[in-house]
C-alpha cells in the first residue's frame, strides 16, 4: 500500500474515533459557543505554532459565525520566525497581556488549541480565561499531554485548566505512520483532527442558535455574487471589536 493511501486510511480511522468518543464534549462546547453568541459575545480562538492555523480557520469564514476572533500574536503563531515561536510559547506571562489587549469578557468564550498541552502560553491562556469567568474549550491530545511533563510552573497541562476538553485522539508525537528504516514517524495528524473538531463545533453551535430562535450571524462566501451586501450588517455590528478584521 502506498504511504499516501495508508495516511488517508489512518486519518479516516482517526476521525471515526473522534466522532465515537468525543461528540459529547463537542456538543458541550457548541453550547458554550452558542451561549456567547446569543448574548452578543465573541468566540476567541487561540493556538501557538501550527495550532494557530486551526484557530485562524474559523475566523471570517464562509459558512461560519461572524463573531469569531482568532488571537494572532505574531511572536507565538509562527507566521514568521517559526523556530522562535516554538521557544516563545514556553514563556510565561504573555496570556494576561494578550487577553487585556483583546478585552475578552465573561460574555465571550475561548477555544485554546494545543496538541501537546504542555507549553506555558496555551496553559496560561486557559488559566487566565477561567480566572475571568470566561468559559474555556480545549482541543488537545490527551495521549501526548498525559504522557509528558508540563512546561508551566504550575505543573498543570491544558486539559487540567479547561471547562470542556476535546481530545483530538492523536498519538504522542503527532505522527501516525512508520517508515521502515526510519526512527522518526511521519504523517502529522493534529492539524487535520483539529480542523475537523473546530468546524464540527461551529456547525453545531449554529444549529443550537437556530433551535433557540436566534438567527445565527453566518458569513456568505466573498466569492458569491451579492455577498458584500449580505455580510456588511455583520461587519458593521462587530467592527471595532474583532481585531483580526
Amino acid at each position: 500500500m502506498s504511504k499516501a493511501r495508508e495516511y488517508a486510511e489512518e486519518i479516516q480511522h482517526l476521525l471515526e474515533r473522534i466522532v465515537a468518543g468525543q461528540m459529547e464534549e463537542i456538543l458541550r462546547g457548541a453550547e458554550i459557543v452558542a451561549d456567547a453568541v446569543a448574548v452578543g459575545g465573541i468566540l476567541y480562538t487561540f493556538g501557538t505554532g501550527h495550532s494557530h492555523v486551526i484557530a485562524e480557520d474559523v475566523a471570517y469564514r464562509a459558512g461560519g459565525l461572524a463573531p469569531v476572533d482568532a488571537i494572532m500574536e505574531p511572536s507565538l503563531t509562527g507566521h514568521t520566525h517559526v523556530v522562535k515561536s516554538e521557544y516563545m510559547e514556553r514563556v510565561e506571562g504573555m496570556a494576561e497581556v494578550i487577553l487585556d489587549y483583546y478585552a475578552v469578557s465573561a460574555d465571550d468564550a475561548l477555544v485554546v488549541i494545543s496538541n501537546s498541552g504542555r507549553n506555558a502560553a496555551p496553559i496560561e491562556m486557559a488559566q487566565v480565561g477561567q480566572s475571568r469567568e470566561i468559559p474555556v474549550i480545549a482541543i488537545t491530545s490527551l495521549d501526548h499531554s498525559m504522557g509528558t511533563t508540563s512546561r508551566h510552573s504550575s505543573g498543570k497541562k491544558l486539559y487540567q485548566v479547561a471547562d470542556v476538553v476535546i481530545d483530538n485522539c492523536v498519538p504522542k508525537g503527532d505522527c501516525i505512520l512508520d517508515v521502515e528504516g526510519m526512527e522518526q514517524p511521519i504523517g502529522p495528524a493534529s492539524g487535520v483532527a483539529g480542523m475537523f473538531i473546530i468546524h464540527t463545533l461551529m456547525v453545531q453551535a449554529i444549529q443550537n442558535l437556530k433551535d433557540r430562535g436566534v438567527e445565527p450571524p453566518v458569513f456568505m462566501s466573498g466569492n458569491i455574487d451579492g455577498s458584500d451586501a449580505f455580510n456588511e450588517p455583520f461587519l458593521e455590528k462587530y467592527r471595532g471589536r474583532i481585531k483580526i478584521w
